[in-house]
């Protein structure tokens, strides 16, 4: 595909708490675009201040697209998620608007932007059971080091307690002989459709970073996190949702088992963990362009040199909506 012909898409990644949703939703309004949530746990219903979901306040009007929309009983692909993304953007760019993916799976956005597919592997149910008896046996992660051992790529993307993916990651290679990380590099073969422009928010001072993030989880509390908890882990979490960062962590206060700081400072440390994932994961990406926040200072700046990366890049939209 000539590179002219490719559709625009502009990026925006980061770890929890970068500002993400700020900019995603100030680059809307100067491009004329609209938003596609690269957020894993965004996308269930009653999730909400746990996962960051932006308020109707916080989107100015910019629509945002495949957040709110399941069950948190129903699990959702990584496959799955790339078709509706496609979609999504192809439903966007027919408006005559600029998509906008913003999140922090990294796994969904490169999926995407690398035009990544997922070959339809066989199941089989005798070894799928094997492994969920020896993660009963031995733990989650003696199967997770299994899947280390014979595809780190993957298990990297993958968290340790996210049984599911985990046994699937290993059953794709049980049943076809080829690893989950060989079969996207061979579907990077089809080029991409897209014209990219990447762009990253993060701290110098990765303190400051981990800072933001416990005054976050301060507001959440604050917001009502402790009533939405209570009513999610009541009604149940298929295992793609249960590995939301806010809910898990205060089983132990409900159940009188240990004090809501305790509870809290757990949920504080599993974000800092996850930002930390996240950095890793983006950092291996050398398309994306890195804005300091703490360097750069107010927004404004932020914004303007968010916008003058996506302009060099060839990605920009219809006129401003103000």
């Amino acid at each position: 595909m000539a590179q002219e012909k490719k559709q625009p898409l502009l990026i925006i990644v980061g770890p929890t708490a970068s500002g993400k949703t700020r900019l995603g939703v100030a680059m809307a309004k100067a491009l004329s675009g609209e938003v596609i949530s690269a957020d894993s746990m965004q996308m269930y219903r009653r999730m909400n201040i746990a996962t960051a979901k932006p308020t109707a306040e916080e989107m100015e009007g910019v629509p945002h697209h495949l957040m709110d929309f399941l069950e948190p009983d129903q699990s959702f692909s990584v496959a799955e998620y790339a078709q509706q993304a496609r979609d999504c953007i192809a439903q966007v760019a027919a408006r005559g608007h600029l998509p906008i993916m913003v999140g922090g799976t990294g796994l969904y956005v490169n999926t995407v932007a690398d035009n990544i597919t997922f070959s339809e592997a066989p199941s089989d149910e005798a070894y799928r059971e094997s492994l969920r008896k020896l993660a009963e046996e031995q733990g989650v992660l003696a199967v997770y080091s299994q899947l280390q051992q014979l595809d780190p790529e993957s298990a990297a993307a993958i968290h340790p307690n996210n049984l599911g993916r985990v046994i699937r990651a290993l059953e794709v290679y049980h049943t076809t002989g080829i690893t989950m990380t060989e079969q996207r590099r061979r579907s990077r073969l089809v080029p991409s459709p897209y014209r990219l422009s990447m762009i990253g928010l993060c701290c110098r001072d990765r303190q400051k970073l981990y800072d933001r993030i416990d005054r976050r989880v301060d507001e959440m509390v604050r917001q009502g996190l402790l009533e939405e908890a209570r009513q999610v882990l009541a009604e149940g979490l298929s295992a793609t949702a249960a590995q939301a960062i806010g809910y898990k962590e205060l089983k132990g206060y409900f159940a009188g088992e240990e004090s809501l700081e305790a509870a809290l400072e757990r949920v504080r440390q599993e974000s800092r963990r996850y930002a930390k994932r996240q950095l890793t994961w983006f950092r291996r990406d050398q398309r994306i362009h890195w804005l300091e926040t703490d360097v750069l200072g107010d927004f404004e700046h932020i914004l303007a040199r968010a916008l003058e990366l996506a302009v060099e890049d060839g990605v920009t939209g219809g006129e401003d909506r103000e």
